[in-house]
Parts: structure tokens; C-alpha cells; sequence
């Protein structure tokens, strides 16, 4: 496979084009396995949270749909580079998602705030959900780990739109350590506002990252 663009290569005798490809096929695999495991968790979520009536939880499958499109549409990006297709078109595409996923970080941005708006107004406290907590305990595990090789990757090949997909990995850490946060919060001190408000305090950067993506800002450089 042709390299679209020259990279450096950070490995002794390795030719930069032959690392950009494996950093290439890397970054593919990662997508991959995010797609597959934001759809399982969606679907727990909603199930779980349809089951034990929580709307925190509800919220949480609708968070990684938002997250299972914008890996989605960097997925294409990435096949558009691996297809060998000329630098041109590499970048056109890099623009275009970078845009788009800055576009679901003001809808995640949207939800955060309607939805602890919402809590914080009918004193919703999240419900208990054994299978629920689990999920969002191996979340904020396995995700903060895939967003950081996210981030090592589009480092290396200078791809802005998968390191601001990668942040969203990162809201969405942020956002199973809030409804842990709250679950524990109200089991213990009865304190059933702390997941809104914890959540709130995310919304700022969600908007500050979304802006960003939809101009531009931070797209097709290394940092």
C-alpha cells in the first residue's frame, strides 16, 4: 500500500511509509473495536436503563450512539487513506470529519445539559441497575485506554479527526465516571444531585471541542 502522505518514523530502520501504514492499520482496528463495543454498550444501556426505569442510564446508550457515529465516519476517513488514495483527497476527507465529530460534541454537549437540566429539576437520582453499574465500570476502564491510543496514533500520522474522536472516548470515560459518581453518591449521603452537576461541569469542554471541530481548528497538524 502507497503512504498518501510522508511521515517520520520514530522506529530505528523502520522506512516512514511502511510505519504510517501500520499506524494506519492500527487506528483502523481501534475504530473497529470501538464501533463494536459502543454498539454492545448501547444496547445494554437501553435495555437496562428501559428495565430498571433510569434515565441517566437511558442517556448513557444514547451517548454511545453519538460516539458509534463519529468513530464511524473517522472509520471512512481512514479507509480513504488506506485505499491509497492521493494526499488531496486524504485531506478533504480529514476535514470533513473532523467537522462532522466537532458537530456530535455539541449534540453530546445539547444532551449533557438537557438531560441533568432534567435531573436536576425533577430531582432524578439515578437508579440502582446492577447490570448498569458493571457496564459503566468496565467503560471507565477499557475506554480511557483506547482513547489514549487513539491519541498516540493520530499524534504519529498527524490526523486531527481521530484525535478529537478520541476525545469524545474521553467524554464518554467522563460520563461513566459520573453515573458511577452519582450511584455512589446516593447509595451513601443520599447526595442524588452529584451526577447532573458533575456532568454539567464537562458541557463547557464539550462546546470549546466542538467549535474547534466545525472550524477547523487543530485538523491535519501534529501537535
Amino acid at each position: 500500500m502507497n503512504s498518501a502522505e510522508p511521515s517520520v518514523s520514530e522506529g530505528q530502520g523502520t522506512p516512514a511509509g511502511a510505519d504510517r501504514d501500520r499506524q494506519i492499520e492500527i487506528g483502523l482496528w481501534l475504530l473497529v473495536g470501538t464501533m463494536a463495543y459502543n454498539a454492545i454498550e448501547a444496547v445494554v444501556a437501553l435495555w437496562a436503563g428501559a428495565r430498571a426505569g433510569s434515565i441517566a442510564l437511558v442517556g448513557f446508550g444514547f451517548d454511545s450512539i453519538i460516539e458509534l457515529t463519529a468513530a464511524s465516519v473517522v472509520l471512512w476517513r481512514f479507509s480513504v487513506e488506506a485505499r491509497g488514495r492521493g494526499a488531496e483527497a486524504v485531506e478533504a476527507a480529514e476535514q470533513k470529519v473532523h467537522k462532522f465529530v466537532g458537530f456530535t460534541f455539541l449534540v453530546l454537549a445539547a444532551y449533557v445539559l438537557l438531560q441533568s437540566a432534567w435531573d436536576l429539576w425533577a430531582r432524578e437520582a439515578p437508579s440502582e441497575s446492577i447490570v448498569g453499574l458493571v457496564l459503566a465500570a468496565v467503560s471507565l476502564v477499557i475506554m480511557p485506554v483506547v482513547a489514549m491510543w487513539k491519541i498516540r496514533v493520530a499524534n504519529k500520522i498527524g490526523s486531527g479527526a481521530l484525535r478529537a474522536e478520541a476525545k469524545e472516548t474521553i467524554a464518554c470515560s467522563y460520563l461513566s465516571f459520573c453515573l458511577l459518581l452519582g450511584l455512589a453518591a446516593n447509595a451513601t449521603v443520599g447526595w442524588w444531585w452529584a451526577d447532573p452537576v458533575a456532568a454539567l461541569l464537562m458541557v463547557p469542554w464539550l462546546i470549546k471541542e466542538g467549535r474547534e471541530g466545525l472550524e477547523g481548528r487543530g485538523c491535519c497538524a501534529h501537535e
